[in-house]
């Protein structure tokens, strides 16, 4: 194999696959890229065997071939190199060599045969969505799935296509977050996955504010293909739980607040949390949320905030960081708040977004 390109083009090249390789990978395969020539292009490819990456870079062909080569040190060699155009000349022996301007450099690498193959999913039906659209559902999701390896099918995000929906739904027990987008095109076939986190960063990484996105799920795996960048991971086996059982009704009687004044009330009272007192308390009235915090031997918070509600009074507890985490995602001016009782959950709705969290004991 001999190419030649430019650095600068090589660089974002590796940039955009090598979040993958593990320096502590358990087969030294996986420490090494891929890089190998497709028609007119030069493809990279990395893989810890849970997700593999790979994108296209514009080259001069000027001999085809393929090699893996140590991602790490491939990339600490590339950009140190001077700008300008590069020669890859891939040798028999599995050694490859770098030249740049006045610059040369020579690295061991392991034959193609050795490195695992990248999925193909061929006569599947592909799914589109715009790319704008999965970035703000991944970021209006992606912070109530669960870290607990225990249960693990909680560890992502579920995706669930339908006609011309898109609905992704996470859940850690005690919160849960769903939103929908409309696909580009209808689909004919309903389909569900779950979509595990590691891989939800990765796409997210990858995404742009304009253009589609295409993705095509598999038995045990699903490829996502961005502008030419595929990312191909494993999906989470089991079954998700039945999560339209825990979304309560919509009640009456909603607490109109401005939502930037609640997130910096939370965010002071969190300050005086601890570990064996998370709890932050609401205390609502007719005309204000008194929003206060005690914690033994630290301190005291209280504060007040003008609110719109003509339900009863009640007092109710609240992790504070799982009302954090979706405040500051949202841009409204004004939040409306479904609360119903000290021992019931607390309901955020939005135009196809919903997310509850359940309270805590004072």
């Amino acid at each position: 194999m001999k190419v030649k390109l430019l650095k600068e083009d090589l660089l974002q090249g590796i940039q955009t696959v090598q979040n993958v390789v593990s320096p502590k990978a358990t087969l030294p395969i996986l420490s090494n890229m891929l890089i190998e020539t497709k028609k007119d292009t030069l493809r990279l490819y990395t893989t810890d065997l849970d997700i593999g990456i790979s994108c296209e870079i514009p080259v001069s062909i000027m001999e085809d071939g393929a090699i893996t080569i140590p991602a790490k040190r491939f990339s600490d060699i590339v950009r140190e190199f001077p700008s300008g155009d590069v020669i890859i000349h891939a040798r028999k022996n599995n050694q490859i060599d770098i030249e740049g301007q006045n610059c040369r450099m020579k690295l061991l690498g392991l034959p193609k045969e050795e490195f695992p193959k990248f999925p193909e999913f061929k006569d599947k039906e592909a799914i589109k969505v715009k790319q704008a659209d999965l970035k703000e559902m991944f970021r209006m999701c992606a912070f109530a799935v669960s870290h607990e390896e225990s249960r693990y099918v909680l560890n992502g995000i579920l995706m669930e296509v339908s006609k011309n929906t898109l609905r992704l739904v996470a859940t850690d027990g005690r919160r849960l977050a769903k939103i929908e987008r409309p696909l580009i095109q209808a689909v004919t076939k309903e389909t569900s996955f779950i979509l595990p986190i590691k891989a939800v960063s990765e796409v997210n990484r990858n995404l742009k504010d304009e253009g589609d996105v295409i993705f095509v799920p598999g038995a045990s795996q699903v490829m996502f293909d961005i502008n030419g960048v595929l990312i191909a991971t494993r999906i989470i086996e089991g079954d998700f739980p039945n999560y339209t059982q825990v979304i309560p009704k919509v009640v009456g009687t909603k607490i109109k607040l401005n939502t930037q004044e609640f997130l910096a009330a939370i965010r002071r009272a969190n300050l005086l949390a601890t570990p064996d007192f998370q709890a932050v308390k609401f205390e609502v009235f007719k005309d204000k949320l008194v929003v206060s915090k005690t914690t033994p031997d630290v301190g005291e918070s209280r504060e007040e905030l003008p609110v719109v509600y003509g339900g009863s009074e009640m007092i109710v507890g609240f992790n504070p960081q799982y009302m954090m985490d979706v405040l500051k995602n949202i841009s409204d001016e004004t939040l409306e708040l479904e609360l119903v009782g000290s021992d019931k959950p607390c309901v955020i709705r939005k135009e196809n977004y919903l997310y509850l969290a359940l309270p805590m004991r004072l």
